[in-house]
């Protein structure tokens, strides 16, 4: 399987695109970025209509593809849902396990974050594992409770030995509401999780990428991802403009350098 990289720039279309949209995005990303430096991956994930369409698109290049979302099962009688075998045999390298989005209105739990991140390493994917608290826990004091919770839930099925995970810490009270966590409440919370993950295992805790989803945009990004703790990005509407995305993405190769 792929080796891990330093840094990450993972682009969550969401649901957006088109045929012709999608086609322009990738032409503008690649004009802007004709090649990736090898210490910071780029993933885009678009919607599952168009993962053959981004495939093709990126088949010739270093940048990765992602879905957003896979069912916790790899094949049986599941109407509506998509394995992760069948995007990975389409060329989808990469899932997003468990975003903020899936578990406010598909109702998505904990247990099934973690049955999902299983499926997908099973299948050969590496998964981005979504973990934040919500205004209402945070402002309770309880975000270290929340986190601690969702990590156990997500360990209790994958093992560490699996060296392909990307973890993302995403406060929900900033997913798509442009206030983003300050580059102190980042920092901390992404300290805190890879101490969590250093009690199970130290050496696995000090490589694993986390990485910061919430309203990251050209004017934040650079600040954001300074801190010790932050290896790179999931980023939203940014992900939507070629020019952005890619500015951003040079912010994490200043860094990384």
């Amino acid at each position: 399987m792929q080796k891990m990289q330093k840094k990450w720039l993972v682009g969550n279309w969401k649901m957006h695109g088109s045929l012709a949209a999608n086609k322009a995005l990738m032409e503008g990303i690649r004009s802007e970025q004709p090649t990736l430096d090898e210490r910071v991956g780029m993933v885009v994930c678009p919607p599952f209509p168009y993962l053959a369409q981004l495939a093709e698109l990126t088949k010739d290049s270093q940048i990765g593809v992602g879905t957003q979302n896979v069912s916790d099962h790899l094949q049986g009688a599941f109407t509506g849902e998509v394995s992760p075998l069948m995007v990975k045999e389409i060329g989808c390298g990469y899932a997003i396990i468990g975003h903020s989005e899936r578990r406010q209105y598909q109702g998505e739990n904990d247990g099934l974050m973690g049955r999902k991140a299983l499926a997908a390493i099973d299948a050969g994917l590496i998964p981005v594992i979504c973990v934040g608290e919500t205004a209402e826990e945070r402002d309770s004091g309880r975000t270290h409770e929340v986190l601690a919770r969702q990590l156990d839930a997500a360990f209790g099925y994958i093992r560490t030995a699996h060296d392909n995970i990307i973890l993302a810490y995403e406060p929900r009270w900033a997913i798509g509401t442009g206030i983003a966590a300050t580059p102190e409440i980042v920092q901390a919370e992404h300290e805190f999780l890879r101490q969590r993950i250093a009690i199970r295992d130290k050496d696995f805790a000090a490589k694993l990428p986390i990485i910061y989803g919430g309203s990251v945009k050209v004017s934040n990004a650079s600040y954001i991802f300074s801190m010790p703790d932050v290896d790179g990005g999931l980023i939203g509407g940014a992900a939507l403009n070629a020019r952005e995305f890619v500015t951003i993405y040079r912010e994490l190769i200043e860094i990384a350098g």
